[in-house]
């Protein structure tokens, strides 16, 4: 096949720190970028008041995050597997606080969503950047447990995100929730630049595949547009399946245009694997698993009376269930292999969704099923699937076949926001029709749970380490 990505080992591959110096640099930068989508949500309503903005007007903040986040994802990693781990890690946390500060600086709407759409593009750096230092620079037998704190990170920031934001919302502004990111961003910068690898790969002598990079761009965008528009498509705007028609079709022109690159944004070597190509579908249903999470809150007060300014404590148990087990779920990963966890973990999601369907039964039933709805989401997006995309992955690509997780799990969670209002409206709206779509995300996830069975039992290091104990 033309236009394979060199799959040599980067000059250097060795880290130049161990990785308990290592890991407090990518932990911190991971949990800044986490932690900046769970700060929004309480800063909404002062941002509505302060620049007299409608509801749709300020839902571009999460959007336009989101969408350049996506886009930055392929070139970013693309990128890191070119020039070194080290410089992309300080282009993208660099350019994640220039974001930050345009935000609190911003007389004007539309330079906060110009700052959220740089935050984005930082954003899509940190994580495949992070997670390929991990498969560098770590021994096997200490890339689960590390993959799966960065996972955890996730759950934390949304955690701690919330009543942060609401604390220096109440003792300063709204704009301390960005400006906090500096003096964070700049103990990075100066951790990153004394410990991160250095090297750079024989492929950054290779041109850089500007054709791959603006099909890419358009792809990604058409198919956010389409999958955004859903809503409006149900209200007599059909435009979604224009945009989704489109996406298909520079789906193939993306194939086309990569198979002939001399080094693709996006090898198509890995759709080759069966194993990648498998990881990267389930990664999708492991974004849907976290996108329905953004409803539940809706049954609470549907279903149960619940009021809204107390909807999210009823989330709680959920969220503390997510680390639980995203952190054990990466202490067990070499033992068990990426299958089994995988296994477990959609079965949890499929009983937890499942569970919270039933609303006839008081909320402790709702809480009580929101457990493994946590523990299942904390299982997926941990480390096993990161895990496969590192063995698998060739080293001169890790950081794009980590990105494409990131890609991959975003478009679920997109899928699952658009879904899940579509499915409850046509279902008559309300509890009932909630309960209807989270019947459909249960069923979505036992069939991912059945999914995860085409993978292989146990990656290889991982047996050769049982072996050898």
């Amino acid at each position: 096949m033309t236009g394979a990505a060199p799959v040599a080992a980067p000059q250097g591959a060795a880290g130049d720190a161990s990785p308990s110096r290592l890991m407090p640099v990518l932990f911190i930068g991971v949990f800044m970028a986490a932690l900046d989508t769970a700060v929004v949500g309480p800063a909404i309503p002062a941002l509505r008041e302060a620049f007299g903005v409608d509801n749709r007007q300020v839902g571009l903040i999460m959007s336009v995050f989101v969408l350049f986040s996506l886009i930055s994802t392929a070139l970013m990693a693309n990128l890191s597997d070119r020039y070194g781990r080290r410089p992309v890690y300080l282009w993208s946390v660099s350019i994640f606080a220039v974001g930050s500060a345009l935000i609190a600086a911003s007389p004007r709407f539309w330079m906060i969503v110009a700052g959220r759409a740089i935050q984005g593009i930082g954003a899509g750096g940190i994580t495949p950047t992070a997670s390929a230092v991990v498969g560098d620079s770590f021994p096997p037998a200490q890339r689960g447990r590390a993959l799966g704190l960065i996972g955890a990170t996730y759950g934390m920031a949304f955690v701690l995100g919330p009543p942060l934001a609401g604390l220096l919302m109440v003792v300063l502004s709204w704009h301390w929730i960005f400006l906090i990111n500096l003096p964070i961003a700049a103990v990075i910068l100066w951790m990153a630049a004394r410990v991160l690898p250095s090297h750079r790969s024989a492929a950054a002598q290779q041109p850089i595949d500007v054709r791959g990079i603006v099909v890419t761009f358009v792809l990604l965008v058409s198919l956010v547009l389409g999958i955004t528009r859903v809503l409006d498509g149900f209200s007599g705007l059909l435009l979604w399946p224009w945009f989704i028609a489109l996406t298909v079709v520079l789906l193939a022109v993306l194939i086309a245009v990569e198979n002939r690159a001399a080094q693709p944004i996006i090898p198509m070597l890995l759709f080759e694997k069966r194993q990648l190509a498998v990881a990267y579908g389930l990664s999708v249903g492991a974004g849907v698993a976290m996108g329905a999470i953004i409803f539940l809150t809706s049954i609470a007060t549907l279903a149960y009376g619940v009021t809204a300014k107390h909807a999210g404590f009823a989330l709680l148990p959920l969220v503390i269930a997510s680390m639980v087990g995203s952190m054990g779920a990466g202490r067990v990963l070499n033992r068990v292999g990426a299958r089994s966890i995988l296994v477990l973990g959609f079965a949890l999601l499929a009983l937890g969704y499942g569970g919270t369907a039933i609303t006839g039964y008081g909320i402790w039933l709702f809480l009580t099923a929101s457990v493994p709805v946590g523990l299942g989401v904390g299982v997926v997006v941990g480390g096993a699937l990161r895990s496969i995309a590192l063995d698998e992955a060739p080293p001169g690509v890790r950081a794009v076949a980590q990105g494409v997780i990131n890609i991959a799990t975003a478009i679920g969670t997109l899928t699952a926001s658009a879904a899940i209002s579509a499915i409850a409206d046509f279902t008559g709206g309300g509890a009932p029709g909630f309960a209807t779509a989270y019947v459909a995300t249960g069923g979505l996830m036992a069939v991912m749970a059945l999914g995860t069975l085409i993978l292989r039992p146990t990656p290889a290091h991982a047996a050769m380490e049982l072996d050898a104990g």
